[in-house]
């Protein structure tokens, strides 16, 4: 084929493949239907019986928290979660987490209480094994099930997590992923660091029962009675809950144990820039009819050139 034919074949596919790549992303976008979202520019207008620790804060634009235990403070928002698969992702900052206090978030059902089912509760604590993340399950049978970040924890049992101990920093920002996958029955809770995207903990839970039930997104310490005046201090943000679109199959979260590799803990707490928030609307990705478009330019180009040679 002459030179100048095969340049032009060429130029007229990539052109055709530029097209292609957004009209993909937005396919992906749709295996997905948000059921609740909020990036907190706004004030979400949770409700809460703790206005001095929880509110939303105008000035950075994220939900402050201060939890308490034996208090029974609370904020939440209702939601309308249907039985099956679903996944909670949110950003989170702790400015402090007193010996013994607990930071709290996840889905669960009217009454908000930790012991009661169903919820499944993301939670960062510091206690007998310092700094750790947990994963708090109740099912709607009211079956207990916890798994944290150290290694092994003897009371956990021989399902406890076996990698190595994953502890998190206060004043750095994490994005935390909680989902279940209803084929399964599988409960799973990743821990990433916002800014560089590495992995700090993931690990799962089977409840052999499915988990429905929920009806609020909540925070606080109903059900924890702990010792009172210790606190769990930070800012939420980026809140969304999903459930797969009609005919999609979804995977859990994370099924892989943690890398081996030892985790190296900073030994001095550094105070860093507070992420800006996602935006509150997604950027509408280009009409599959300009796919069509750009295959009708190639067509014409490459007939064109066919005629003159």
């Amino acid at each position: 084929m002459n030179p100048r034919i095969s340049a032009l074949f060429l130029i007229a596919f990539v052109s055709l493949l530029v097209l292609a790549l957004p009209v993909s992303a937005q396919s992906t976008d749709q295996n997905t239907n948000t059921v609740y979202q909020t990036s907190f520019v706004t004030d979400p207008k949770w409700t809460t019986d703790n206005p001095s620790d929880d509110y939303w804060d105008p000035s950075l634009q994220m939900y402050h928290f201060g939890i308490q235990p034996s208090t029974g403070a609370y904020a939440y928002i209702p939601v309308n979660l249907p039985a099956g698969s679903f996944t909670l992702e949110y950003d989170v900052i702790l400015y402090s987490v007193d010996p013994g206090a607990t930071f709290r978030f996840g889905l669960t059902g009217d009454d908000m209480d930790l012991g009661k089912g169903p919820n499944v509760l993301t939670e960062f604590t510091n206690a007998k094994y310092g700094r750790i993340m947990w994963l708090h399950v109740v099912t709607p049978q009211e079956k207990l099930m916890e798994i944290n970040s150290q290694s092994s924890a003897v009371e956990m049992g021989p399902t406890a997590y076996s990698g190595p101990t994953a502890t998190y920093d206060l004043n750095k920002t994490y994005h935390v992923t909680v989902g279940y996958d209803s084929t399964s029955d599988t409960i799973s809770m990743r821990v990433d660091e916002k800014l560089t995207g590495t992995n700090i903990w993931n690990y799962y839970i089977t409840s052999a029962e499915d988990m429905k039930g929920f009806t609020r997104l909540y925070l606080g310490s109903v059900g924890d009675y702990g010792a009172m005046y210790i606190f769990a201090t930070g800012e939420l943000a980026n809140v969304k809950l999903t459930i797969p679109a009609v005919g999609e199959v979804t995977t859990p979260v994370s099924t892989v144990v943690i890398t081996p590799t030892p985790l190296i803990v900073p030994t001095v707490e550094k105070t860093i820039a507070i992420p800006t928030p996602y935006p509150t609307e997604t950027q509408k990705s280009p009409s599959s009819g300009l796919l069509a478009v750009g295959a009708v330019a190639a067509a014409g180009i490459c007939y064109a050139v066919r005629r003159k040679f």
